[in-house]
């Protein structure tokens, strides 16, 4: 049996107001006097159990005093694969003090390598935000979450950077692992949906599994464009204001121990345009959001990474979208998701085709 850790939230009743008294006083929300009582909305996450904390301070009580926190509690060990404590890095030592950083504030967070389980207590932006898929992507969306993304990306921009962040570029080993986890789902597919793809994507999904890794190999052996990502920009995970675009945030940063963590930048831009945005919108917005990530990488620090080089990783990122797809279908073609990863292929192999990427191997 695993031992308990104090530190780790895991169940509702563990939290108490004078556990939420004492955090705050720790993160210098609450300056003075003390958290009087809270009332929980429940919600359910796809890996965690999530609950809305409603806040009420006792007379006098002072500082920032948040009305509203959201508390998202994680079970990472899901059997044969697990998330490790990248998401409470991700808010408490990655980019504390980053400007234009698209995070949320983050009051206390905890990861247990015993029981492999995390809390977050976060601020709660439901009153302001939604999701991004309630809205219809915009230039003005794509530059300002290609804004908070090149903040991200500059801070931990080449080999060196990485290092300091415990996070050294991956080896050829791990980057083929990414591509075998997914390569059963292109055959399932294949097999049973053939019908549903263009007469010449077939072929192309055997070529790509073929010879697209041993680019990605290649590519691998200069750090240059590489960093931590985030690697799961859906539509989703991206929070945008009821009105306007900015602030944004990105939230779910949570790799499996086979996920690429340290990989060039402008993959989570082939992955947020690409799987997330319908392909209309794709190519009208790709090369105006592209050019504005390299200029905003540019204007946080980063140097030697010329805009011919950013195009030419995009379009060595697009095809990774094919085993994002594919890796649905792993363990056999996943049924109840069909429309989702249906769609990610076919917009994957779309642009493909568009950006002629097959060129790059």
């Amino acid at each position: 049996m695993r031992a308990a850790n104090p530190d780790v939230i895991t169940a509702l009743d563990q939290v108490t107001a004078e556990w939420l008294t004492q955090v705050l006083s720790k993160s210098s929300a609450l300056t003075g006097g003390a958290v009087e009582s809270f009332t929980v909305e429940k919600s359910q996450g796809a890996w965690s159990s999530n609950a809305s904390l409603i806040l009420r301070y006792a007379a006098g009580s002072s500082g920032s005093l948040p009305s509203r926190l959201f508390l998202k509690m994680v079970d990472a060990d899901l059997e044969d694969e697990f998330f490790g404590p990248s998401e409470v890095t991700y808010y408490t030592r990655n980019y504390v003090g980053v400007e234009g950083a698209p995070l949320l504030r983050c009051y206390d967070a905890a990861f247990s390598q015993e029981l492999l389980r995390y809390h977050l207590l976060l601020e709660d932006v439901s009153e302001t935000h939604v999701v991004a898929s309630e809205k219809r992507p915009t230039l003005e969306y794509g530059m300002a979450l290609v804004e908070g993304l090149a903040a991200m990306h500059a801070h931990w921009w080449g080999a060196s950077r990485l290092e300091e962040a415990a996070a050294p570029l991956h080896t050829p080993e791990h980057i083929r692992r990414f591509v075998e986890i997914a390569e059963p789902g292109a055959g399932h597919i294949l097999d049973h949906f053939s019908g549903e793809l263009k007469a010449h994507w077939p072929a192309a999904i055997r070529n790509l599994y073929a010879r697209h890794p041993d680019a990605l190999v290649a590519r691998a052996r200069d750090e240059n464009g590489y960093t931590l990502i985030h690697g799961d920009v859906n539509s989703r995970n991206v929070l945008v204001p009821l009105d306007g675009v900015w602030p944004i945030y990105i939230v779910d940063r949570q790799p499996f121990d086979w996920s690429l963590t340290t990989w060039l930048g402008v993959y989570d831009l082939a992955y947020a345009m690409v799987l997330y945005w319908d392909v209309e919108t794709r190519r009208r917005l790709e090369g105006p959001v592209l050019r504005h990530y390299h200029r905003s990488l540019m204007g946080n620090g980063v140097r030697c990474y010329d805009w011919e080089q950013l195009w030419e990783d995009y379009r060595l990122c697009v095809p990774m979208g094919v085993y994002v797809a594919t890796e649905w279908c792993r363990g056999g073609i996943n049924a109840e998701w069909t429309e989702v990863w249906l769609t990610f292929l076919q917009r994957s192999l779309t642009a493909c085709d568009d950006l002629a990427c097959s060129e790059l191997w």
